[in-house]
């Protein structure tokens, strides 16, 4: 890698510390610029009216059609997970405690995020996401390929840069949170007009409600039209992402505390606390990319080779009118999706109960990898403890500090992975705006941002 390190773009370390309120500024820069991005459409693109390949996923991959945004952090989340099952495997040996295997391992996944960038970019235009090849010309594909890579390059030094300490957290968890957030609200609010069987409607569902209540005479007809629509959000649809949100911070609550001290310094604790979601939303952001690979290459195979068994095993697919997008109708990729509604699990309990099952152990599997492999395990959290010269409180020695961290860490990694698999399942069979896992991620990123903020401001 050390070959690479010149040419692969980076940002520097911060020389000093950044106060709060810098951090929350550059944040907001960051912000600024993803957002800009994601209205910026892609010069050469033709008017493409086919199904979105990756409708279903695009919230959790910060994904906007048709913008410089286009490939989200889909590159970046891709080459991250392979990399680190790769130092999982052992594949790659790396030794977290010298500074020189961090910097030649966070150079590994700058460039193969960089590869996935080129390579998926490249896929993107061959495919015919942006019109033939052919009909928009040689000059307009290039162009299309120079500008997904750009906007790349961007969202990997936006995200880097937060990472080095410039602003909180990291760029994979703003973007998505926002992306989530933004589709929440628009779905609720939009003020565009749709046409449907029942006639022209707002696609908001709030907006829809209160129109609907205005222009019907029947009260109880436009009230139950409002919480019943088929073709676009409705106001069921938005209170259960409202349940959905308050049940999810229900569960942040669920945590162990245990108590750290100084091994040379009487008197001086510190809390340390072992939550529920003990890992956070990696391994389901993981997931999400696993899935979206899934879905676009089946959807591509289906529309190129339609009738094929073999693809057909992999996904079937059927475009719907509203939205402009596809919807599986059989194979894996079929069973791998969410049930629209808690009606569709009971008309289909194999589809249900499949999505289930490879939902909750998908999940719990990729938390318990994901102790290894980020250094979140037990005897990782030990080393840092005696680096620092801390141990737990009542536990003396390295060994039995690991034996008492093992008691919890593992279970809440696997529990908590069940428990995100679970509240994603529930959340998609009400009908939750933006997908269970969407809510969930953006439930989990913003109450992480809110404990920093916290942090900062009591300092």
């Amino acid at each position: 890698m050390r070959p690479f390190q010149r040419l692969v773009p980076s940002i520097m370390e911060s020389k000093r510390k950044s106060s709060f309120y810098e951090k929350l500024i550059w944040t907001a820069v960051t912000l600024y610029i993803y957002l800009i991005c994601s209205q910026i459409p892609l010069y050469g693109a033709a008017q493409n009216s086919s199904s979105d390949p990756l409708y279903w996923v695009r919230v959790i991959l910060a994904s906007n059609r048709g913008t410089l945004m286009e490939l989200g952090i889909s590159p970046l989340v891709t080459s991250s997970m392979i990399i680190q099952l790769f130092v999982g495997t052992k594949l790659i040996n790396v030794n977290p405690s010298i500074p020189e295997d961090k910097e030649l391992l966070s150079t590994a996944e700058k460039l193969f995020g960089l590869l996935m960038t080129v390579g998926e970019a490249v896929a993107y235009v061959l495919s015919g996401m942006y019109g033939r090849v052919w009909d928009i010309g040689l000059i307009n594909a290039t162009l299309l390929i120079l500008q997904l890579v750009f906007a790349g390059v961007i969202v990997l030094l936006l995200d880097e840069m937060l990472q080095k300490g410039y602003g909180l957290g990291s760029g994979i968890s703003l973007f998505i949170a926002t992306n989530i957030c933004e589709n929440i609200v628009w779905k609720a609010l939009s003020p565009i007009t749709i046409k449907s069987d029942s006639g022209t409607q707002f696609e908001g569902a709030l907006v829809s409600l209160f129109h609907l209540l205005a222009t019907k005479s029947n009260k109880w007809d436009a009230l139950y039209q409002a919480l019943n629509r088929q073709e676009a959000p409705n106001v069921t649809n938005l209170i259960g992402t409202i349940f959905v949100v308050l049940v999810v911070i229900y569960f942040q609550g669920f945590k162990v505390n245990l108590t750290l001290r100084q091994r040379k310094v009487r008197g001086v604790t510190y809390p340390y606390t072992i939550k529920l979601f003990y890992v956070s939303t990696f391994p389901i952001i993981l997931q999400a990319a696993f899935i979206s690979n899934i879905y676009f290459f089946s959807q591509i195979l289906h529309k190129r080779f339609k009738g094929n068994l073999i693809i057909e095993l992999l996904g079937k697919w059927k475009d719907v009118e509203f939205g402009a997008r596809s919807v599986p109708v059989g194979g894996l990729a079929y069973y791998m999706s969410p049930p629209s509604d808690f009606a569709h699990f009971i008309g289909d309990p194999f589809h249900g109960l499949f999505y289930l099952l490879f939902i909750t152990s998908s999940c719990a599997i990729l938390g318990r990898l994901w102790l290894e492999v980020s250094g979140m395990g037990a005897r990782d959290v030990v080393k840092s403890f005696v680096e620092q010269d801390l141990v737990l409180q009542g536990f003396e020695k390295e060994g039995s500090m690991i034996k008492q961290l093992n008691r919890y860490i593992p279970t809440a990694a696997a529990l908590g992975g069940i428990m995100v698999g679970l509240l994603t399942v529930f959340a998609d069979m009400l009908g939750a705006i933006g997908s269970g896992t969407g809510i969930l991620l953006a439930v989990n990123i913003i109450f992480s941002f809110f404990e920093q903020y916290e942090k900062g401001g009591r300092r």
